[in-house]
């Protein structure tokens, strides 16, 4: 199937017009000379039109190509305009945006991300809380919630959903060379468990292990989710993290399937008070684009 030539095929083509090879272009671009070509291929297949002459000395445009140049040109100011414009109304955007979110979410999903969001947004100042209680969006205790939920439905909250929440058992690579990786739930009795969690995972995650039969096995307790995460990257015992978190660290290695939740989903929330002001919208924007490419990116790797 045909694609449309987008602009990057025709900054592609200006590079080379101007440069007169796909090398110098390349560097201009900062890209590779392969994606160079391909994406001048693409450009005339997309127009049907042979745009250059492919010589030993480097590449002349055809007298189609040449036709095309001004219009290429005109293009490339109107994305530059465009660019310019984006970069100026990020830097009028401005104020503070609180965040709530559970510690093991904030420090995996959201903390990689701050840099870029600065870079964009440089008037915004974010503050993130990372406390156990959950927030009152709509007393205005924070302005956005990263919020693992069965039920994100409010007075007042408006939220779009990232990924179904699951968690289950993970080790160290480390561990797992030392100790094997537990084949099953009664396997575990042969493994050192890391308990706690804090807050409602810790009586939940208790509940499990009680129920399992394995409250013997537990050798470390933390107070926190993110003390589990250290715990096990540690290679300290088996503990139990979110899916969305722990997938996406190679040091980690999977002991059960998914508990699956299919009700509990992780959530990016915020109120209709404060929806609509610039800087909750860039920032709930920007997060959304890049929490739900995390996921999307865990689920194609998944199927892989």
């Amino acid at each position: 199937m045909q694609r449309d030539a987008d602009w990057n095929d025709w900054r592609a083509f200006l590079a080379v017009a101007r440069s007169g090879s796909t090398l110098a272009a390349a560097r201009t671009m900062r890209v590779s000379q392969t994606t160079v070509a391909r994406r001048i291929a693409a450009l005339e297949e997309a127009l049907g039109l042979p745009l250059f002459e492919r010589r030993p000395a480097g590449y002349a445009l055809t007298e189609a190509g040449a036709a095309l140049v001004d219009r290429a040109q005109a293009i490339e100011q109107a994305a530059l305009a465009a660019e310019a414009h984006g970069r100026a109304a990020g830097r009028n955007v401005h104020g503070v945006v609180r965040i709530t979110s559970e510690e093991v979410f904030s420090a995996s999903l959201l903390e990689p991300h701050l840099l870029d969001l600065r870079d964009r947004y440089p008037d915004i100042r974010i503050d993130i809380d990372n406390g156990s209680a959950v927030r009152d969006l709509g007393a205005g205790e924070a302005d956005i919630a990263l919020r693992s939920t069965k039920s994100a439905h409010g007075a007042g909250l408006v939220g779009r959903v990232i990924a179904r929440d699951d968690w289950t058992l993970y080790c160290s690579r480390d561990y797992a060379a030392r100790h094997g990786v537990p084949s099953s739930i009664d396997a575990l009795r042969d493994h050192a468990l890391i308990g706690g969690g804090g807050g409602s995972l810790a009586l939940q995650y208790g509940h499990w292990i009680e129920q399992a039969g394995l409250g013997d096995r537990v050798l470390i307790e933390q107070g926190s989710a993110t003390g589990l995460l250290s715990a096990i990257r540690a290679g300290l015992g088996i503990a139990v993290l979110p899916c969305l978190v722990a997938d996406a660290m190679p040091d980690l290695v999977r002991c059960a399937p998914p508990m699956v939740d299919e009700r509990r989903l992780l959530w990016l929330l915020t109120h209709e008070r404060v929806r609509h002001q610039p800087a909750v919208r860039a920032v709930i924007d920007f997060l959304y684009e890049r929490l739900l490419a995390h996921a999307r990116g865990l689920q194609v790797r998944a199927a892989a």
